[in-house]
């Protein structure tokens, strides 16, 4: 939980990098409560308004930890709108963000590994 609640703490920040510990945990977590928001609507008979609010406010913190993990294999972060090609896009990008990362410093800043 506490990488969760790192990664919203820098909702904003899309400088430095991410180790994939930090991405994955998030997205992981992410999806947890994403699913768990979604039962309680079905069993409420609610529609999708806080599943819907809950993903606008996940947004940005969403792209910044995917622009810092993308900086720590040593790519800009603007590579994740390849994840807008179709059908190939989201393949192109999932394989860069599950890459290991740049040995020692990169233009983006020191390995969070070290």
């Amino acid at each position: 939980m506490d990488w969760y609640v790192k990664v919203l703490k820098n909702y904003a920040g899309f400088e430095g990098r991410a180790q994939r510990k930090e991405y994955w945990m998030f997205i992981l977590i992410n999806m947890v409560i994403s699913i768990i928001l979604s039962a309680i609507e079905r069993m409420a008979d609610i529609g999708t308004i806080i599943s819907g609010l809950y993903s606008l406010a996940v947004l940005i913190p969403t792209i910044a930890v995917t622009a810092r993990r993308l900086h720590d294999t040593g790519r800009s972060g603007w590579m994740q709108l390849i994840g807008l090609i179709p059908l190939v896009g989201w393949i192109i990008v999932l394989v860069f963000v599950c890459q290991d990362s740049q040995q020692g410093d990169n233009r983006f800043g020191s390995n969070p590994k070290y």
